[in-house]
């Protein structure tokens, strides 16, 4: 995958194609790459208020967000002439952005859901609870569905994973420096404060009208949430462990499964959750459902339905009423990312809508946006790349025949899906109301819940996105061994068909190349040709892949973005190692392409071009707290790390600028795997 999760943008985005304008040539391209590349870009385009990155990936989410915008305004004007698809998307909208009334209903939407946990008899009914509340989304202790088998990559399994935490991630409650005790300081009031608003509006909650009972009874919930969050944290595995394929792939038997957790029933879960009927389950992280159980024997019911109600309330707290939103907003949009203002209404609601019905919206995306010509001249860009891979695994110093042989058949059998799906996601089953917003987020959720269900035991759908067509991004699937880009990012700065072959090849060709690199990198070389976790390297090669990536790691994680905040090496290695190697083959295809025409362009030749445009791909202003976030949970490091990163460990770049020896871009132990 190329980037971090989107961040939204201001009204009016500034101009998004490349060019020397966004340049600060005050600077040495030698000494500092990226302010080179970005320097004029950042001191123009600081993050707006409602933002806690702005880049030139937020540029084109603004562009794609703005034509979501019109399409959902005209799908949601009542017409006896809507098809289906527009109905849907545009009562689903129009109900996400009725705020009056919204407000107006209250804690109403999810009266009946509160009622059920607050009716639970004992702990023995968590087992059902639970599974009703995965069937309409809600995040609740740990996670269930479907993905394919790691040994077998044609067939669905099903499968169990950790979940049940409101932080971002299992350090928050562990780590114990200075910044984590004040995160989660705040957190517990964050909780304290959300079961406060509930009380205020749903009386039934508060068993006492005593003064300050409210804020009394919302403390020691709060409380009792940080502590069953926490009892699970520690049995959850960290990020950098959950990149290693072996570590989260355990299939076992149910009967092994419950034996885990002998105080949760899986057999209710499994038949409360209309689960097909299964042999074996892969269960990422066996210890994770240990700490489950033994959380289960050390909380009482009455924590319990505290930790449900909560999960409930956090889950839809962007479709309750303001005061939820605000709370909502003050913690995870301010306190963690040090977002200044909420975004408007209607950004939220757009995504809202394609997070919940991506390919219904994403079908009209793909009308307004994309056609036959764009997908055309992608697969042309693939093309180059692949052949410049295979280029570059053929001259390999490092890496023995065997070896070799096996990496080309890998790369040949790398499948390219381009734009949007063949065939559209069907939500007809989907029922969406104009006066339930909340409901209609329940259905969609339900309805994908039941969609990764039905499909354990039965052959892989390689023809299935995992992005919806809006999105700017990309991604590699070890399992399924394909490359996607959505349509959503073939569009300038990354693709741009007024510029010329070198900028094209520093944009979307290496995103195409760090994609194509993925195949290759600490995690997906793990993995045969046909998806299957397998090693096919010899042991000599299999030692010099891991000398060769260490040099990256030990790189990486010299960077520090913000005091006392450094890039996590091994979290991040796979995405350095796909930099790594996708400019290096970007710049291979583009040689190959354009020969010996090496026309300077605005004073620079194709060489120079091609690493400016992978700079300025990345141009990014972000403030502190959301930096500190990624690097603690963010497989992608921050741009400046990923831009200088790459160039300091090219001699093609040094030769391009002219760099010499000790210049902070000339790296005395330049690292290179692929």
């Amino acid at each position: 995958m190329l980037a971090q999760t989107p961040a939204p943008a201001p009204a009016q985005p500034g101009p998004i194609e490349f060019g020397v304008a966004n340049m600060d040539t005050s600077v040495s391209p030698c000494v500092d790459f990226y302010q080179y590349a970005c320097g004029t870009w950042l001191k123009k385009n600081p993050a707006p208020p409602d933002q806690a990155r702005w880049g030139r990936f937020s540029e084109l989410e603004e562009r794609n967000r703005d034509v979501l915008h019109q399409i959902l305004e005209d799908a949601a004007k009542p017409s006896p002439s809507r098809d289906p698809v527009t109905r849907q998307i545009g009562d689903y909208f129009a109900a996400c952005m009725d705020e009056k009334a919204i407000d107006a209903r209250r804690l109403k939407p999810i009266e009946s859901e509160l009622n059920r946990i607050r009716d639970l008899k004992d702990k023995s009914a968590l087992a059902e609870e639970i599974a009703h509340l995965h069937g309409i989304g809600v995040n609740a202790l740990f996670s269930f569905g479907s993905g394919q088998d790691f040994k077998d990559s044609d067939q669905v399994i099903a499968q169990a994973d950790q979940g049940g935490l409101g932080m971002p991630d299992r350090d928050y409650y562990l780590k114990d420096d200075a910044k984590s005790a004040e995160l989660r300081t705040k957190y517990v009031e964050h909780v304290e404060h959300m079961f406060e608003l509930m009380f205020v509006m749903d009386e039934p909650m508060l068993p006492s009208n005593t003064p300050g009972a409210a804020t009394a009874l919302a403390k020691a919930d709060a409380d009792t949430v940080m502590k069953i969050e926490t009892a699970i944290a520690k049995g959850s595995l960290d990020l950098v462990s959950r990149r290693d394929p072996s570590k989260v792939y355990h299939k076992l038997a149910v009967a092994d499964v419950q034996a885990l957790s002998p105080l949760f029933s899986w057999k209710e879960y499994l038949r409360a959750s209309a689960s097909p009927e299964f042999q074996s389950i892969n269960v990422a992280s066996p210890d994770f459902f240990k700490a489950v159980n033994a959380a289960i024997q050390d909380f009482s019911l009455a924590q319990w339905q505290t930790y449900l109600t909560w999960q409930l309330v956090h889950s839809v707290a962007r479709l309750l009423p303001t005061p939820f939103v605000q709370e909502n907003f003050n913690y995870f949009g301010k306190t963690l990312s040090g977002t200044e203002t909420l975004r408007p209404r209607w950004k939220r609601c757009a995504d809202f809508t394609d997070a919940e019905l991506g390919e219904a919206l994403g079908r009209k995306f793909v009308e307004k946006t994309f056609g036959e010509e764009g997908k055309e001249r992608t697969l042309k860009m693939v093309a180059a790349l692949e052949k410049a891979l295979g280029q570059d695994i053929d001259g390999l110093t490092w890496m023995t025949g065997p070896t070799k042989q096996k990496a080309l058949e890998k790369l040949h059998a790398i499948a390219n899906k381009i734009g949007y799906p063949d065939k559209w996601r069907d939500y007809s089953s989907v029922a969406i109301q104009l006066d339930d917003p909340v409901g209609n987020n329940f259905r969609a959720d339900s309805f994908e819940f039941h969609r990764e269900l039905n499909k354990i035991g039965k052959p892989v759908d390689r023809a299935e996105w995992e992005m919806t067509p809006p999105t700017v991004n990309a991604y590699y699937d070890p399992l399924m061994n394909n490359i996607n880009f959505p349509a959503g990012i073939l569009q300038p700065p990354f693709f741009d068909k007024r510029e010329d072959d070198a900028v094209n090849f520093g944009g979307i060709g290496m995103v195409i190349g760090h994609e194509l690199t993925h195949g290759f990198d600490d995690e997906g070389r793990q993995f045969d040709p046909q998806g299957n976790l397998k090693d096919w390297w010899t042991p000599e090669d299999g030692k010099e892949f891991d000398r060769r990536v260490a040099c990256i790691d030990q790189e990486y994680s010299k960077f520090e973005v913000a005091p006392g905040a450094h890039v996590n090496g091994k979290l991040t290695l796979g995405e350095n190692t796909a930099d790594n190697g996708g400019l290096r083959i970007a710049l291979m295809a583009l040689l190959n392409t354009i020969g010996a025409n090496a026309e300077k362009v605005d004073g620079f030749t194709p060489e120079q071009r091609v690493f400016l445009s992978f700079g300025q791909i990345w141009c990014e202003n972000a403030r502190e707290e959301v930096l500190r976030m990624q690097v603690q949970t963010d497989p992608h490091a921050p741009p400046r790390a990923r831009v200088n990163g790459v160039v300091q460990n090219m001699p093609e770049f040094q030769k391009a600028f002219s760099c010499k020896a000790g210049q902070p871009m000339v790296s005395d132990n330049a690292c290179h795997v692929w």
